[in-house]
């Protein structure tokens, strides 16, 4: 069996690679390793998967169609995009971005897929979809009301699948993720500057006065399920989320049990966050029954092992 990675040295494509032990699955991964963040950690798990010798590394940007159409010649039984430009305030300074990576690299890898005939496709989206909302757990069923270029990415993203599943008989699967964290985090996300602050005596700014709530779904978590899952039908889409929303201000008070709290200062609500987010995971749960999630307090204590070990 052989499958196709995209977004290899990213967070979760790096996760997702990690946890396949089957030695029978040929993994062929694929990375633009931009500078968005530190290339130096995206190297760094990279070096960590190349110790499985069933893994092959190809520096590919999924928005360039002729390299692209290269790696798909070796007609993959199965694809998981994890490749996007992540991040929303950068989404403002460089729209065009969003539109050359989640839209068009999108569009690259479901018309690829279709001129070889893979018909089974993995597909990361994000909460984001669903913008603000004063109705809570939200569901699949939700209206969504993106609020900034990379949310508008994703929601394209899921029309275009939608349109790929039934034209071209494609079964996809969307993949709703809220707040993922954990080991080899992105350093661009809350808990992972907290802990960067905290280590480098840094000053923490804590957006919206520490009163965003989120949907914090551990890493080892978001992997397990995706896992599990199988196709049912041409286009599912699904939340991945713990459904057990915190406070920003009770997971700081949780990691200044294990390190010392940075001088923070407390600014106002920035362009494009949502103030809450909140999934509904009933129909996941359905899907895959009987799944336990890791404890929030366990999941960041085991966050921030690893955090001060790599650092050393």
């Amino acid at each position: 069996m052989k499958i196709l990675v995209t977004g290899a040295a990213g967070f979760i494509g790096f996760h997702f690679i990690n946890s396949i032990k089957n030695k029978k699955i040929k993994i062929y991964g694929i990375d633009n390793l931009n500078d968005y963040y530190s290339t130096k950690l995206k190297k760094d798990r990279l070096k960590y998967l190349k110790k499985n010798k069933n893994f092959y590394f190809y520096k590919i940007d999924i928005s360039n169609f002729s390299s692209l159409k290269k790696i798909f010649k070796n007609k993959f039984d199965v694809v998981y995009n994890f490749a996007a430009q992540a991040g929303v305030r950068y989404s403002f300074q460089n729209p065009k971005q969003y539109l050359e990576s989640n839209v068009v690299g999108f569009f690259n890898i479901l018309e690829l897929s279709r001129i070889t005939g893979i018909k089974r496709i993995f597909y990361a989206s994000s909460s984001s979809v669903y913008g603000d909302s004063s109705s809570f757990p939200i569901n699949e069923k939700n209206n969504l009301n993106p609020k900034n270029f990379y949310a508008l990415s994703k929601k394209n993203n899921e029309e275009i699948a939608e349109i790929y599943a039934k034209k071209y008989n494609i079964n996809l699967i969307g993949l709703r993720f809220f707040t993922v964290f954990g080991e080899w985090g992105r350093p661009d996300m809350f808990m992972m500057k907290y802990l960067e602050s905290s280590k480098k005596n840094k000053i923490f700014k804590l957006n919206n006065f520490g009163n965003h709530i989120r949907d914090f779904t551990y890493i080892k978590d978001a992997i397990s399920i995706i896992k599990k899952l199988k196709f049912s039908s041409r286009h599912d889409i699904y939340n991945i989320c713990s459904n057990r929303p915190v406070t920003l201000k009770y997971s700081i008070k949780l990691m200044s049990k294990f390190i010392k709290k940075p001088r923070t200062i407390k600014v106002g609500f920035q362009e494009g966050d949502a103030i809450k987010t909140h999934g509904d995971n009933r129909k996941i749960l359905k899907k895959i029954k009987g799944y336990k999630f890791t404890s929030f307090d366990l999941a960041v204590k085991k966050t921030i092992l690893w955090y001060l070990n790599y650092k050393k």
